[in-house]
């Protein structure tokens, strides 16, 4: 039977916001939780050597269908009792175009234990959300969620064109690729073997439902066009969402302030996305009552709604970050800038401005720029035919060296390592230094009104359907 589509969607925020915890939470409702999947890898790494507190990823990898690939996850990773916080962690293979088994089974493995911790024991709705930006772990990541059984895949940064295929052939256990952009190199792709991976013996899982996360009317249209390149519904988030954000259409106009300015040419027209005839959500702004009802005027089924559940009880933020981020939006003092040179895709990216932050220049310039983690650099074609790769968070000269532009680099941010501190998994770098929090955050903080002070998913869910207007 045909599961009723959600009212509620909770955004994939971050790296581990949105984690199985905060999913599970939502879905117990009824509504759509989702896992952030962008760098699971490296969280499960992480949480491993800190000796998996609980016990909870040891249990995900006990219901892994291939045993002996999640005992060498563990293997490599697990330590017992944990290491103390002055000790580095341990690397993780980095993304790239060369074939790496170690790299494809962690990837699997950990995307598989977020999701079928989300889901365990109740029988609401997860999904988990990626990034089309990060195009070599596409794959191997949505197979591992593929395994688990979500139930849906969000996607967006970027026109996930090739996803309807992907998940197609994963379900079916077939290879499956997608198309990697290479700077000055064309027909590169990045797959995975399902059978060559994990063997033949594995009951084909159900296929996940796909939600395009677009900011325009006329790239919904341009996905629904072809069976090829449909989803089954889209979220149309607003320039106001979190994270990153699409710039405006157009020449690039700023305001006093620095920041992007927004036009009649930015705004989606619900009536052709209705159109098209496939479902459709509201973000960016919207996570109120009011906002819910604005959005079922619209003809939508509902929203999806980030800010309120990163700043609830279950949020993956680090629990002191989380607080002061609540007690700011709460008292009206937070900014939430819309920085066109924070992040390394190039994409504007919304910075919230947090004392001892990344957000901070003195805390930014006081960081030896460094791309440790690399899920945000970009192939690109040597002279000689060889694959480079580089990110322009790196150090300047050396991204320099690699061919691009010094000015690309100026006031870059290193998403990947700021992120995972926000969640209390930053590397410690011996004795120089800690890594420093990156927190994002929506520019609309109206989602407090009403809410208590320490509250919850469940709290976020009822505010917002009780309070609406059927």
């Amino acid at each position: 039977m045909e599961r009723v589509r959600p009212v509620l969607i909770q955004g994939g925020m971050g790296v581990g916001v949105s984690g199985w915890q905060l999913a599970r939470a939502v879905a117990e409702t009824g509504q759509l939780g989702v896992v952030s999947g962008t760098a699971l890898d490296a969280t499960l790494a992480r949480r491993l050597q800190r000796g998996d507190p609980g016990g909870h990823l040891r249990r995900a990898l006990a219901r892994f269908p291939v045993p002996a690939v999640a005992e060498r996850v563990l293997g490599r990773y697990f330590v017992p009792g944990g290491t103390g916080r002055e000790v580095p962690y341990r690397p993780v293979p980095r993304l790239g175009l060369r074939p790496n088994r170690a790299r494809d089974e962690l990837a699997v493995v950990a995307n598989f234990a977020e999701v079928f911790l989300a889901k365990e024991d109740h029988n609401g709705p997860v999904g988990v959300n990626y990034l089309e930006k990060i195009q070599l772990a596409t794959p191997a990541a949505v197979y591992g969620a593929v395994l688990a059984g979500a139930d849906y895949v969000l996607m967006g940064a970027g026109i996930p064109a090739e996803l309807p295929r992907l998940l197609d052939d994963l379900a079916e256990h077939r290879h499956a690729q997608v198309s990697v952009t290479v700077a000055g190199g064309d027909g590169h792709t990045i797959g995975i073997d399902p059978v060559g991976l994990l063997g033949r013996d594995l009951t084909p899982p159900a296929r996940p439902k796909l939600l395009a996360i677009v900011s325009s009317h006329v790239l919904a249209a341009y996905l629904a066009r072809s069976p090829r390149t449909r989803p089954d519904g889209f979220v149309i988030e607003s320039p106001v969402a979190g994270g990153h954000s699409a710039p405006p259409r157009g020449r690039m106009v700023l305001d006093v302030a620095g920041e992007p300015v927004y036009g009649p040419r930015d705004e989606v027209d619900t009536a052709k996305v209705a159109a098209l005839g496939l479902p459709f959500w509201l973000a960016g702004g919207y996570g109120t009552p009011g906002g819910l009802e604005r959005a079922w005027a619209a003809g939508a089924e509902g929203i999806q709604v980030g800010s309120a559940f990163a700043l609830c009880r279950e949020s993956g933020l680090d629990p002191g970050l989380r607080r002061r981020l609540r007690a700011q939006a709460a008292n009206g003092s937070l900014r939430v800038r819309n920085d066109l040179r924070a992040s390394p895709t190039g994409f504007p990216f919304k910075v919230a401005d947090v004392a001892g932050t990344l957000s901070e220049q003195e805390v930014y310039q006081a960081r030896p720029r460094l791309c440790d983690l690399g899920y945000l650099r970009t192939p690109y074609e040597k002279p000689d035919g060889a694959i480079g790769y580089r990110c322009p968070a790196e150090p300047v000269d050396l991204y320099v060296r690699k061919g691009g532009p010094a000015e690309e680099a100026e006031g870059r941010r290193c998403l990947c390592n700021g992120l995972l501190a926000a969640i209390g998994l930053g590397q410690h770098r011996t004795d120089r230094y800690d890594e420093p929090s990156l927190l994002t955050l929506g520019q609309d903080a109206a989602f407090l009104d009403g809410l208590p002070d320490d509250y919850s998913a469940a709290d976020v869910v009822a505010h917002i359907l009780l309070g609406a207007r059927v």
